[in-house]
């Protein structure tokens, strides 16, 4: 009876999947661990639901979602924008304009819907899977970060609203959508659309959770796709991973290139580090992910220029991308100490792109807006950051975090001022904020951002720092 129970569950999740190449054809948060044997019990009524911690498992199948919604105000921002990811620019950005008061969808962390499921089918061994929708909970509209470009080709940065690069891209399973297997001896093997390993480490070792409105790389995704956003989730990606003595391992490779619904070309991915019981002193741990990504696409709105010769299409800066990600985590009581350092090498593509493609959000990018040359002296950025969180009961914990860029020059003749984007440069920032669990599936939250940017990192800013406040409630099953 398991046996076909977990063909059944194989056979959905595997038609999903089916249809999301299909599409490609024609894209926080790290994925959760595979429900549990044991906890919550399923819901039976409505009231339930939402006033208890009750789970909507049925059958090997568990129903999960988030909706997370806000308001906030910002110094240097810009107008919601249905499509980019976060609604909104907490951290700041070229088209940073003026003061103003803000919905803000997300501020913790993406709203979504999803399907997970975890069967045996054998003694120890077990069928996994997990599809998953993020949306905007004001507009109900898909997480797209290049459309939020589209909506902007050819306007004036001082007229413009509130747009990013995202490796959600409109498809319907723009956060997962994987199948595998999984033993505990073994590991788990998956395959489909997955976070990264540089995305896992990302959400594992961000003070704030990797969070939109508190985090700059919870916003931002170069840290999270080792130097371009649309490579922080790859769709036709192997992965595995496995805990081994103190050791816990992972690998990822990507099979197929922009036809498959992925950001590059190809995608590789390992990491190793060890976790650490220290007893009376607390739990320690570390880690290390190498990163490779051939081709990576960074998309971009087109000038008024460009957006007259070709409408409807995007910009694309193509190149090779390197990093090495450095992590540490310690909890120690109340206390939760973490931070990470990578080093991110851009190079211009060994395998140029000079003929048109469709990007992961099925829109038409043209040799006139592609650039394979933009890094022939390389492009070398440095990420770090630190912070801290302190449970002060069960239900309300606060977090303080700081983060930092830097990039050198990549200029022929080498820069450290506004006049050029690829002079030498910085960006800060300074975050804070206070979670309530005042329900079990409810909580409240309230904090701030404080992001500057110096130098070649500001050039083109209409300002160079932006200052946002923000508040709102999520409720999470």
């Amino acid at each position: 009876m398991k046996i076909l129970k977990a063909a059944w569950l194989a056979g959905v999740m595997a038609a999903a999947l089916g249809a999301s190449a299909q599409g490609a054809d024609l894209p926080t948060k790290k994925e959760p661990a595979p429900a549990a044997a044991t906890g919550p019990a399923s819901c039976t009524d409505p009231v339930g639901f939402f006033t208890t911690e009750c789970t909507l498992s049925y059958w090997g199948v568990t129903f999960y979602g988030a909706v997370d919604m806000g308001v906030g105000w910002e110094s240097h921002g810009a107008p919601l924008n249905r499509n980019i990811i976060s609604g909104v620019e907490e951290l700041v950005q070229k088209n940073s304009n003026r003061s103003l008061w803000l919905a803000t969808p997300g501020g913790l962390s993406q709203s979504q819907i999803g399907v997970r499921a975890k069967e045996q089918f054998a003694p120890g061994w077990y069928f996994v899977g997990d599809l998953s929708f993020a949306f905007d909970p004001y507009t109900l509209s898909a997480a797209n970060g290049p459309r939020s470009y589209l909506d902007n080709n050819g306007v004036p940065l001082a007229n413009q609203t509130s747009n990013a690069d995202s490796s959600r891209a409109g498809q319907f399973y723009n956060g997962m959508g994987y199948v595998g297997v999984s033993n505990p001896t073994f590991g788990t093997l998956t395959f489909g659309r997955q976070n990264s390993l540089t995305l896992d480490g990302v959400i594992d070792y961000d003070p704030m959770g990797a969070s939109f409105a508190f985090s700059v790389i919870g916003w931002s995704g170069l840290t999270a796709g080792a130097g371009d956003t649309e490579d922080a989730r790859v769709t036709t990606a192997v992965k595995y991973r496995n805990e081994i003595g103190i050791m816990h391992v992972g690998a990822l490779a990507q099979l197929g290139g922009y036809g498959a619904n992925n950001g590059a070309q190809g995608a590789y991915n390992i990491e190793a580090g060890p976790d650490f019981d220290l007893g009376a002193y607390g739990k320690l741990s570390l880690d290390m992910i190498l990163a490779y990504d051939k081709g990576a696409v960074s998309s971009a709105p087109l000038s008024a220029a460009q957006n007259l010769a070709n409408p409807g299409t995007l910009a694309a800066t193509i190149s090779d991308d390197r990093s090495i990600m450095l992590l540490a985590k310690w909890k120690y009581g109340q206390f939760k100490i973490s931070g990470g350092y990578e080093a991110i090498k851009f190079q211009n593509p060994s395998s140029p792109q000079t003929t048109p493609f469709t990007d992961i959000a099925g829109i038409t990018v043209v040799p006139a807006n592609i650039n394979n040359n933009a890094y022939a002296i390389p492009r070398v950025q440095q990420v770090f950051w630190l912070g801290g969180r302190y449970a002060f009961t069960e239900t309300v914990d606060a977090g303080l975090a700081y983060y930092h860029y830097y990039q050198s020059s990549y200029a022929a003749t080498p820069c450290a001022n506004s006049s050029k984007s690829s002079c030498s440069g910085t960006l800060d920032a300074v975050s804070f904020d206070v979670d309530w669990k005042f329900a079990k599936k409810f909580d409240v939250y309230a904090g701030v951002m404080f992001s500057e940017v110096q130098n070649g990192l500001s050039s083109g800013y209409l300002h160079g720092e932006n200052l946002a406040p923000t508040a709102g409630v999520r409720f999470r099953f």
